[in-house]
């Protein structure tokens, strides 16, 4: 985000790392001036114009696991982070009583 508005248009690749694997899965995205930011989202689906992947093309898939990101400008890591995708598609339990 260019919360002062001084970069004008640029570039953002966003890097998302599995920590098992060490595979890393790439989006570059176009930022217009003006424009505040963008919105991602990990994965995201290969019919999309613009999905993370591998530099040989591979599609990121929704693996559970650790994983971590960063967004670079300029070849510069300006903001990263972790987080967790679950052996779960959801985290609903499901709890029945038994009948007498």
């Amino acid at each position: 985000m260019d919360k002062f508005g001084q970069l004008g248009g640029y570039t953002a690749k966003f890097v998302v790392t599995n920590q098992t694997t060490g595979k890393e899965y790439i989006l570059v995205k176009q930022v217009t001036g003006g424009q505040n930011g963008v919105d991602v989202v990990f994965p995201s689906e290969p019919s999309e114009p613009d999905y993370f992947k591998t530099e040989t093309g591979e599609a990121a898939r929704a693996l559970p696991g650790r994983y971590s990101w960063e967004c670079q400008v300029s070849g510069k890591k300006v903001v990263g982070g972790k987080f967790s995708l679950p052996e779960t598609a959801n985290d609903v339990s499901v709890i029945e009583q038994k009948k007498p």
